[in-house]
This record gives C-alpha cells, structure tokens and sequence, in this order.
C-alpha cells in the first residue's frame, strides 16, 4: 500500500512580492481554488494579515525575506526544504521598476531592477524548476510585463529586464515540453497597485492609460494556465495594443512608449 503524503509533503505554490498588488491577488486566488500558498515579500506584517485573512497556518505559509539580496533565493530554498514544502506552483512576482532618464538616475537603482527582475528570477526557477521535471509535474508563472514587447524609453532598465525575462521563460517552454511542467510568461499592462509608486509611473501619462485590477490579472493568468497558453497578455485593448506593435516600425513603438514614461 502506497504510504499517504504527511501534511508537510504536500505540495504548495510559492508566490512571491506576496504582500500586496499580483502577488497578494495571487494568494488569495489560489487559496480560494483549494490550494496551500506559501507568501514570500520583505514586509512581515502584511504577510501575517493576509495569512490571517485566508484560513491562517494550515492554509498559508509566510517567508518574510528580501529576494533581492545575494543569498535570498537560497535562503528561502533552504527554509522550505527544513519546513518540508514541496512546491508544484512557483509564481515569480517579485520585481522592482525605476522610471527617469537612465544617465540621470542613481546606477544602484538601475543595478536594483535587473538584478531582482533577471538574477533572482533565472535563479528562483533553477531552484524549483528540477524538483518539478523530476516528479514530472509542475507549474511556472513568471510575470513579465507589455513593457517586453518593445524598448521603453524613461522605463530603459525595467522593459529591458522584462525582454530578457520573456524570452527566458518562452525558451524554458520549449525546453520543458513534455516534462509535464507548465509554463507561462504572464504580461499584463497597467495596473494600479503600489508597484507604480514606488517605480514612479504615476507620475508619467502612462498612468493615464486603461488599468486593469490585480485581481482580473490572476484570473486570466490562471485560466489561460489550465488551458497551458504561455504567453498570457490581460484584456482586449492590451492584446490589440501589442499586435499593433508588431505593425508599425520598431522607431516609433519605440517613440510612442517613450512618450508615455517620460518624466513631465
């Protein structure tokens, strides 16, 4: 007779930047689908109020850590591995924007966003990604941004950043087809959370434009993941947004998106 899985061996999807905005949304969808979530974000307390809001312990798991240090992505792998936490469902969210004239703003910020957007992504799914090849099961969200599909000027090091993530994440797709591993490049457009104060995009006229919520984002992310579409852009506009793009001269996709970051 197979021996039943302990609570601990059963599996969790990890999601992180879980504090507020994608990530929280996350969270709270997941758990309402019947799943165990382990919530990862620097802020402590808002990791606990929401562990409390969706069923406390036995439904959700809260790693208080900065991913963006060197030793983040490590330290939490070696902290679920002590917990016993076998992840199926790995939900990269966390990620840092910086909006202005690159020459013009300090280097550290600029290093800021693609070490967390790039380094601490590449090395979250290096970390959980073999675990799920090897059990032959498994799921991966990555949350990229329209901000890849194009150069964004005022927005330089984050769209970047956001380039290299989705094609990253289209590359391990074809890499991991009959793995049993899902794969999917999330990229939504503007969503007002508190990502858009701290990287400053409220300021610009791209605040102006058409938001979806945090919690629509989830919705279509997770329906177009049962369905396994891999590259996931929420709502109409944004979807026709990005196939005209791919119409127009790379210089003026270019100008156009640069126009709506620059700093006024």
């Amino acid at each position: 007779m197979a021996r039943k899985r302990s609570t601990a061996e059963e599996p969790w999807a990890l999601v992180t930047g879980a504090s507020s905005g994608i990530g929280a949304a996350f969270a709270r969808a997941l758990v309402a689908r019947g799943e165990r979530v382990i919530v990862v974000a620097r802020r402590i307390e808002r990791l606990r109020e929401l562990q409390q809001e969706l069923g406390g312990a036995g439904r959700v798991d809260v790693v208080a850590l900065d991913l963006a240090a060197a030793d983040g992505p490590g330290r939490l792998e070696a902290e679920l591995r002590e917990r016993g936490r076998e992840i199926d469902l790995l939900v990269n969210n966390a990620g840092r924007g910086d909006t202005g004239r690159f020459v013009e703003r300090p280097l550290e910020a600029s290093l800021g966003v693609v070490d967390l957007n790039v380094r601490t992504a590449v090395e979250m799914c290096g970390r959980w990604l073999p675990a799920m090849v090897q059990r032959g099961r498994g799921r991966l969200i990555n949350v990229v941004s329209m901000s890849a599909f194009q150069p964004v000027p005022f927005f330089a090091a984050y769209a970047a950043s956001k380039a290299f993530l989705l094609s990253f994440t289209e590359s391990l797709a074809g890499e991991l087809e009959g793995t049993g591993v899902r794969v999917q490049a999330l990229c939504p457009g503007n969503i007002r959370t508190e990502f858009q104060r701290v990287a400053g995009t409220d300021k610009v006229l791209f605040d102006r434009t058409p938001a979806s919520s945090p919690e629509e984002v989830v919705a279509a992310s997770l329906a177009a993941l049962e369905k396994g579409t891999l590259v996931v852009v929420p709502g109409f506009q944004n979807r026709l947004t990005v196939a005209a793009q791919s119409l127009v001269p790379r210089r003026l996709s270019r100008r156009l998106a640069g126009e709506l970051f620059r700093p006024r």
